[in-house]
C-alpha cells in the first residue's frame, strides 16, 4: 500500500503544471541621459530572462531530489543497502532533543521507564521462535516498511506489563497499603491502530521469557468462521472439530516442554463429538486419559482424534486454572469477536436460518469468560469490524476494561525521528514543523503516520 501511494504521488508531480514563480526585480533610478528606452526595456528582458532560468533550475534539481527521496522507497534494494551503510554511522542513531533513539536493553523484563520513547530491536528469528502463532499484521507491516524488527517502548506497554508482573511477585508496599491496583483480568480497548495487538504480543513475548505457560490466541475471529460446524446433542453447544484441532496445535508449538512437566488434574473421561467429515464414533461417546497423563498427553490425544478435539479444548481450559507450579496467562486478540455473531447459521425453517452467536459455540464459550481468578488479557480488534459492544460485557468484570491510546506527542516525535533513520522521511525536509503537522493530520494513527511520513514536504 505504502509504494502505490508512492507511485501515485511521484507520477502526479511529473504531471502537475509549472507553477513557477515570476522573478521580482528591485526599482533603481535611471538616468535618461545614460539609458535610452530601448536598452532599459532589453535589459529588463535579459536579467528575466536569466532569473527565470535560475528558478527553473532549482525547481528541477528540488524535483529531481525528491524524485531521488521517492525512488528509494520504491526501490527496496537500493533503500537496503542505504540502510546498510547508515547502520556503520551511530551518530545517525538520534531521537529528539539528541537523546538515544534505541534502548540498550536486550530483553523486555530489562525495559524500565527510562527507557519509554525509545525503539527496542529484535530478530525476526527471535519472534518467530516466541510468538510460533504469528504475529499480529499491525507488527508485520511496520517492519516491512521501516526495513527494521524494532518497536517503540511505551508507557502504555509497561504499565501492562508491570500490573501483571506485580500480581506473581507483588513488591513490598508501604504500610498504608497504598499503590497502583492489580488487575488479573483486563480487556484493552482503543482507537483503531493504537497498537493493542502489538502490546499484547509484547506481553505473551515477556511472560514466556520469565517462563510462564501462555495460552495465546492472536487471531480470535478465527474461533467463529470457517470450517465443520454441527451442534452436540449431549452439551448443548455446537462444536467446530476444525478449529479445535487448530487449537491445539498452535498452543503445542511453544509450551511443549511445559506441558511435559504438568500431570492432569481431572481424570472423567472426555466426551466425544462428531468428527471433522467422519460422522460420529458407533457405541463410544467419550474417552478416557490413562493415569498419570500429562498436559501433553491430554492436547496430543485432541490432535490424533478429531472426535475428541473440541472436549479437549474445553477440558484443557479446566486443566489451567488448576496449574499451580507456573503462572498461566491467557491472552486473546481480536477478543470482541467472542460477543457478537458467528458466519454460522442454523436452519430454523425450509426458507430461514438463524444466526449463532459467538458465545454458543463450545470452544469460545470455555474460555471467554473472566469471571475466574486465573491471569487473562484480551485485545479488542476495532479493525476486524463487528460493531460497537456495549461497555458493560457479559461475563467480563465492570473494571477490566482500560484504554489504550494512539501516540502522544512525546511518542510521535521519536516515531517521527525513527522514520528520518530508517529512510522513510528525506533529512532535507525534515523539521519539527512537519511531523506535528503529521502527527495532527493522522491524529496520533501511528499507521497513518507511517504511510504519511514519505509524502511529507
Amino acid at each position: 500500500m505504502l509504494r502505490a501511494i508512492l507511485r501515485a504521488a511521484t507520477a502526479a508531480s511529473k504531471t502537475a503544471p509549472d507553477r513557477s514563480i515570476p522573478a521580482v526585480f528591485a526599482s533603481s533610478k535611471l538616468s535618461s541621459s545614460n539609458y535610452s528606452s530601448k536598452n532599459t526595456k532589453s535589459s529588463l528582458v535579459k536579467a528575466k530572462k536569466s532569473k527565470s532560468k535560475a528558478d527553473a533550475k532549482s525547481e528541477e534539481a528540488s524535483a529531481v531530489a525528491a524524485d531521488d527521496g521517492l525512488s528509494d522507497l520504491l526501490d527496496e534494494e537500493a533503500r537496503d543497502r542505504r540502510l546498510a551503510e547508515d547502520d556503520k554511522d551511530p551518530s545517525l542513531d538520534v531521537g529528539p532533543n539528541g537523546r538515544a533513539l534505541f534502548t540498550s536493553a536486550t530483553t523486555i523484563s530489562q525495559l524500565s521507564r527510562k527507557d519509554t520513547c525509545t525503539y527496542m530491536k529484535f530478530s525476526t528469528e527471535g519472534l518467530n521462535a516466541v510468538l510460533p502463532e504469528g504475529l499480529p499484521a499491525g507488527m508485520v507491516k511496520e517492519f516491512e516498511e521501516s526495513r527494521r524488527s524494532a518497536l517503540l517502548v511505551r508507557r502504555s506497554f509497561l504499565d501492562l506489563r508491570d500490573n501483571f508482573r506485580r500480581i506473581v511477585d507483588p513488591p513490598l508496599w508501604s504500610s498504608d497499603g497504598k499503590g497502583p491496583k492489580v488487575l488479573k483480568q483486563i480487556v484493552l480497548d482503543g482507537p483503531v491502530s493504537s497498537g493493542k495487538s502489538i502490546a499484547l504480543a509484547m506481553l505473551v513475548h515477556w511472560a514466556r521469557d520469565e517462563g510462564w505457560l501462555v495460552f495465546y490466541v492472536p487471531r480470535g475471529r478465527d474461533w467463529t468462521h470457517g470450517g465443520f460446524f454441527y451442534k452436540n446433542p449431549q452439551t448443548g453447544f455446537w462444536d467446530t472439530p476444525v478449529q479445535a484441532a487448530n487449537i491445539l496445535q498452535d498452543f503445542l508449538k511453544r509450551n511443549e516442554s511445559h506441558l511435559k512437566q504438568l500431570t492432569c488434574q481431572i481424570s472423567d473421561p472426555i466426551p466425544l463429538g462428531e468428527g471433522a467429515g467422519v460422522g460420529w464414533m458407533k457405541g463410544v461417546d467419550s474417552m478416557a486419559m490413562p493415569e498419570g497423563s500429562t498436559l501433553y498427553d491430554l492436547v496430543q490425544t485432541g490432535m490424533s482424534h478429531t472426535h475428541a478435539a473440541v472436549g479437549v479444548v474445553v477440558r484443557l481450559r479446566k486443566e489451567l486454572s488448576l496449574v499451580k507450579d507456573i503462572p498461566v496467562l491467557i491472552a486473546v486478540d481480536q477478543y470482541n469477536s467472542w460477543f457478537t455473531f458467528t458466519e454460522y447459521e442454523e436452519a430454523v425453517t425450509v426458507r430461514s436460518c438463524r444466526p449463532i452467536h459467538a458465545k454458543e459455540l463450545a470452544t469460545v464459550n470455555a474460555f471467554r469468560s473472566m469471571m475466574h481468578n486465573d491471569m487473562m488479557v484480551g485485545a479488542f480488534s476495532h479493525s476486524t469490524a463487528v460493531g460497537k459492544l456495549r461497555q458493560e460485557l457479559p461475563d467480563v468484570p465492570k473494571d477490566a476494561r482500560i484504554y489504550f491510546p494512539r501516540y502522544s506527542l512525546e511518542e510521535a516525535a521519536t516515531v517521527s525521528h525513527y522514520y528520518l533513520r530508517q529512510r522513510l522521511v528525506r533529512r532535507e525536509i525534515f523539521s519539527d514543523e512537519n511531523w506535528k503537522k503529521l502527527y495532527y493530520l493522522s491524529n496520533g494513527n501511528g499507521a497513518e503516520m507511517r504511510w504519511l511520513a514519505p509524502l511529507m514536504r
